[in-house]
């Protein structure tokens, strides 16, 4: 099966829907099909590379960096993509299109299906669909509504990373969504290690952005009677002066370390030498950071948050707190920094937790979904 993936953000570039897009193109790769990425490149260079077999096309289209995409970048990656994805289609010959992110994404595969007829598969990933990060997206929405209807409804499958996704998707747009959760490889999964013993080490993981609400974990940390733990943040984006200026007003210098954006294997590192995830976030998906750290080992402190509900069950591998509340957080946090025992439970609670996202059974899963869609016949494209 030849399969051509359209993803507007493709590691290095990009958060967790771009490295689920990867980890399901090398998997797909792994058993023995095809797969090309169209995605896009920072600046205004295009390039060519390859990566674990597949070959990734990244076209110009302005993006300025990294970790942050805005809505007109997201435009520019369907417009110059337009062109080499008809040019892809036309001498490659894909058996069907696998494009991450109903918006901006999907509406680029619509249009290529309606040229080519061949058929393609969405995945929502949460920004993508109506409420997913409604203080991010509510206003544009009702701009895109009449065609994202258009995307939807000419999909041959539509598929979502979590339960809260998928019934977003199915009240917004009215058709069957299949729920195909966020995999990783558990193949090298590390053994249960010892606790420190000078300080809990903590993590959070992410764009340092008005929806993951790292502001809000500084000052929230900084009611915790005792200072005897310490905290990685590894990310950037907008709020990166506002979260600095927070850690030294609270007088949490020592406690807290900025290591930036890192890329995978280095985020891995700090995954295993953590022992709490901490998610104060004000909406999610299905988190790749909150999987992964099932896979190490880690307990969560989380919002409670509908996006977190596959990963999280509190009580059990860590803690929700009301959203917002910093009082509440303060509590729960400082109770599994003051047990060992717990915090040892919880631990063991998250790596048997992650089983449920074995890399094998998701890739089954996309597997069969895009192998129907390509055997269901090229359809009558979309009339003009």
């Amino acid at each position: 099966m030849k399969v051509l993936t359209l993803c507007y953000e493709y590691p290095p570039i990009g958060g967790g829907g771009g490295r689920v897009a990867q980890t399901i193109a090398r998997a797909l790769v792994q058993r023995g099909h095809e797969v090309r990425v169209q995605t896009a490149a920072l600046g205004w260079k295009s390039s060519e590379e390859n990566d674990e077999g597949i070959r990734v096309f990244r076209k110009a289209s302005g993006r300025a960096k990294a970790d942050t995409c805005r809505v007109h970048e997201m435009g520019l990656y369907c417009a110059t993509s337009f062109f080499p994805t008809l040019r892809c289609i036309h001498s490659w010959k894909p058996d069907v299109i696998h494009a991450h992110f109903a918006m901006p994404t999907g509406f680029l595969a619509w249009a290529a299906h309606g040229l080519t007829r061949v058929p393609y598969v969405l995945t929502a990933h949460l920004g993508d669909v109506p409420g997913g990060v409604p203080e991010q997206t509510a206003t544009l929405f009702p701009f895109v509504a009449p065609i994202a209807r258009r995307v939807w409804a000419s999909a041959a499958a539509c598929t979502a990373v979590s339960t809260f996704v998928k019934e977003l998707a199915e009240r917004a747009y009215e058709r069957p969504v299949e729920r195909i959760l966020n995999g990783i490889d558990l193949s090298d999964a590390p053994p249960p290690r010892t606790l420190s013993q000078s300080s809990r080490r903590l993590l959070f993981v992410g764009r340092l952005s008005v929806q993951k609400n790292p502001v809000f974990l500084i000052e929230a940390l900084a009611k915790l009677p005792r200072r005897d733990w310490h905290l990685t943040i590894v990310g950037d984006g907008p709020l990166l002066p506002a979260v600095r200026e927070s850690i030294e007003a609270h007088g949490l210098v020592a406690n807290v370390t900025l290591a930036g954006w890192l890329a995978a294997p280095a985020v891995q590192q700090a995954l295993s030498a953590s022992e709490i995830l901490l998610m104060p976030s004000l909406s999610e998906g299905l988190p790749v950071a909150a999987i992964e750290a099932l896979k190490y080992g880690l307990a969560i402190v989380s919002s409670d948050i509908p996006g977190m509900r596959d990963v999280l069950e509190s009580g059990v591998n860590g803690y929700t707190f009301p959203l917002g509340d910093s009082a509440v957080f303060a509590q729960r946090l400082s109770s599994l920094l003051s047990s060992e025992q717990m915090l040892v439970a919880m631990q063991q609670a998250s790596r048997e937790k992650a089983r449920a996202f074995d890399l094998t059974a998701i890739t089954d899963a996309y597997e069969r979904t895009l192998r129907a869609a390509a055997t269901s016949g090229r359809g009558e494209g979309i009339p003009c």
